[in-house]
């Protein structure tokens, strides 16, 4: 039970540090000493940061997932929309540009992963919202639903890219919230946009 509180413990460190400041300048003696245990408890559950980082991430995935499921649960299309979205903010939230950039950089295998889970993620949960967003009149019915899928995709990935978006001026964050702002005024019908 202690060795499941630790590694609990470890993995939540770890994703603050992380989802902040970036993986690759945070040391596993900078999260001994924030966490107040030896680095010696740190690698009994994690043999790398590498497979401290494969941790957090999957467990970031897992929450998203379990979040997403939840907000598509909840009645009808308007109020599963709005679950998405404070789902996906509230998701969001905490991952900041060192994060992405060190991801991009560092971690290329895991970042297409990553890529490739929340693309899975956007076409199962948004696919689902639109097809239902349709079937009540709010959602344009003239676009395939595969093709305003594969639109959105592409929009997310260009808004995660840190690069990009300071050319930009933005964050991520308020990238990605611009996205899914466009995205739902051109798809959605009159009646879906005064709603």
């Amino acid at each position: 039970m202690a060795d499941d509180a630790a590694r609990v413990r470890i993995i939540e460190g770890a994703r603050r540090h992380f989802f902040a400041h970036g993986f690759r300048g945070v040391t596993m003696d900078d999260l001994a000493a924030e966490l107040r245990m030896s680095k010696k408890t740190m690698y009994v559950h994690f043999p790398s940061k590498t497979a401290l980082l494969e941790t957090v991430i999957k467990d970031k995935l897992a929450r998203a997932e379990a979040a997403l499921q939840k907000a598509m649960a909840s009645g009808e299309f308007a109020e599963q929309l709005q679950a998405l979205l404070a789902s996906v903010r509230t998701e969001t939230d905490e991952i900041q540009p060192p994060f992405v950039r060190d991801m991009q950089r560092e971690a290329t295998n895991l970042f297409a992963t990553v890529q490739a889970t929340r693309a899975g993620m956007i076409q199962r949960h948004f696919g689902q919202l639109l097809v239902a967003g349709q079937k009540a009149g709010r959602i344009r019915k003239d676009m395939p639903v595969e093709l305003l899928i594969n639109i959105l995709i592409g929009a997310v990935n260009e808004a995660i890219n840190p690069a990009r978006m300071t050319e930009l001026g933005m964050t991520p964050k308020t990238g990605f919230a611009k996205v899914i702002e466009v995205f739902l005024n051109g798809v959605s019908t009159r009646e879906g946009r005064t709603k």
